[in-house]
């Protein structure tokens, strides 16, 4: 079930994905890293590790890599089958997850900063952020964080993070997600599944009643995502072994929705990320589940980015 499959769900067509003005939106990506995969081209823009300090692009865990292709993967070695959302776009890597998916909020502190630092230089537009970090630790440094992010809007930047997987009770939002001002995504298959038990929206992220915010914002396919594998190699027959791989979380659906906004600032480059976020929201499709699961809806890319 791959990508192709995805943005039919979402009507991202190919003829969206070539109308675009500019291709000059860069997006970072702060999670364990990309690996050398010929789906990248050469858009990796920049990479700092702030794990363990390497030099040289690298992803030790494949998660990244995973993520980086649902943003912006070409579909090179699938002929545009596995390709991402926003196939043109520039990638701005930051690992703050080390090879078991862990970080820690300093690292991801640094990351942050980052990316404020380097958003002229890279033309950082959007920010993905598929992780989860859990509700417990040291609140007031989770606070930080949630501080910066919102920093990193009043920049300009569309930060669209994660809704976590440690749903479906209620407040069981990933606390990066519980932002008013980003956008968080959960997951949800739309049908698509049936009624399988492992569907990725069966244990999404989930907001809370009774708060100011209303999350999550919406949701996107998340189970059984086909992207881009860290494994990759050449078969020395001008062939690939191991190109894409299979995953499944709000880790997948959060770069699908950072990928839709990159896409549309690629065809709107006079839009800011309020309006962006307004465009999201608005034209997403209700699937009748309670607000805390599904937010204002599926993501809806052709309805996002008509023109108004």
């Amino acid at each position: 079930m791959a990508l192709n499959r995805v943005r039919r769900q979402v009507r991202c067509s190919d003829s969206l994905q070539r109308d675009i003005l500019t291709d000059e939106v860069g997006v970072a990506i702060l999670d364990t890293g990309i690996g050398l995969h010929p789906d990248f081209d050469r858009r990796v823009l920049a990479f700092e590790d702030f794990v363990n300090g390497r030099q040289g692009s690298y992803d030790d865990s494949g998660h990244g890599t995973h993520v980086a292709g649902c943003v912006g993967g070409s579909g090179l070695l699938s002929h545009g089958y596995y390709k991402g959302m926003a196939p043109v776009c520039g990638l701005v890597i930051g690992k703050v997850l080390d090879r078991n998916g862990e970080g820690s909020i300093d690292s991801m502190r640094r990351g942050l900063v980052w990316v404020m630092q380097n958003r002229i230089r890279f033309h950082i537009r959007v920010l993905n952020i598929s992780l989860g970090l859990g509700t417990g630790g040291d609140r007031d440094r989770m606070g930080e964080l949630v501080e910066l992010l919102d920093e990193i809007w009043d920049q300009g930047i569309v930060v669209v993070c994660a809704a976590g997987n440690n749903g479906p009770g209620e407040g069981t939002l990933s606390p990066l997600g519980a932002s008013g001002r980003v956008i968080t995504v959960g997951c949800h298959e739309g049908g698509y599944f049936g009624t399988r038990r492992d569907l990725c929206e069966n244990y999404s992220g989930r907001g809370s009643s009774g708060t100011l915010y209303r999350k999550p914002d919406v949701v996107a396919p998340g189970t059984d995502i086909v992207s881009c594998c860290v494994q990759c190699r050449s078969n020395g027959r001008g062939g690939y072994l191991n190109a894409y791989a299979r995953k499944s979380g709000t880790s997948m659906a959060t770069p699908i929705v950072a990928g839709a906004a990159a896409l549309c600032l690629q065809k709107f480059p006079d839009m800011n990320n309020e309006q962006i976020k307004r465009r999201i929201v608005h034209s997403a499709r209700d699937l009748g589940e309670p607000w805390n699961k599904q937010g204002w809806g599926m993501l809806d890319v052709e309805q996002m980015c008509r023109i108004v």
